[in-house]
């Protein structure tokens, strides 16, 4: 556990030149704090313990303004970069090596309890505002651009973005 926060946090290191040092982002920065709540509370949902798991998930979404279903299932060294607004649905997949940027949403359109969130694969960049929703799949190395509304599945290394508004 303790070999997968360092990696985290030099992971964060290596993205952010802001960063000045690996105690700056593990104290000040919200995107490790909610992936370590999300760790514990996954596998407290993992063990049927859900009360306790959405309880833990409460807390970080609290302290840290991103909402991570305990149920969700997030690979190794996602970047969540400022992160308030960000939410990710029960059934999300994340896969490895990916960055995630405030106002994302990897939402569901149905009430069903079934896969109804996104399946993020590796290496995709999510942009500020972009709203991923349904049981769809982004594919490794995707990005999907700032404020995208995406409802359909993303191919491999695909851009996806919002459409400009027409100037008068």
């Amino acid at each position: 556990m303790l070999k997968r926060i360092q990696e985290l946090l030099h992971t964060y290191k290596n993205y952010d030149p802001a960063a000045k040092s690996l105690w700056e982002i593990a104290i000040l920065y919200p995107g490790p704090k909610a992936l370590l709540c999300h760790r514990i509370a996954h596998y407290l949902y993992g063990i049927e313990l859900f009360f306790l798991a959405r309880l833990v998930a409460e807390i970080s979404r609290w302290m840290t303004g991103i909402e991570i279903h305990p149920g969700a299932t997030i690979g190794r060294r996602l970047v969540i970069d400022h992160g308030v607004g960000v939410v990710i649905g029960e059934t999300a997949i994340i896969g490895d090596d990916c960055i995630i940027f405030h106002g994302v949403t990897l939402g569901g359109i149905k009430f069903d309890p079934v896969k109804r969130h996104p399946t993020v694969g590796n290496r995709v960049l999510i942009g500020t505002g972009a709203k991923v929703l349904g049981p769809i799949t982004i594919g490794d190395g995707a990005t999907i651009g700032a404020n995208s509304v995406v409802v359909r599945d993303v191919p491999p290394g695909a851009v996806m973005v919002a459409p400009l508004a027409q100037q008068k």
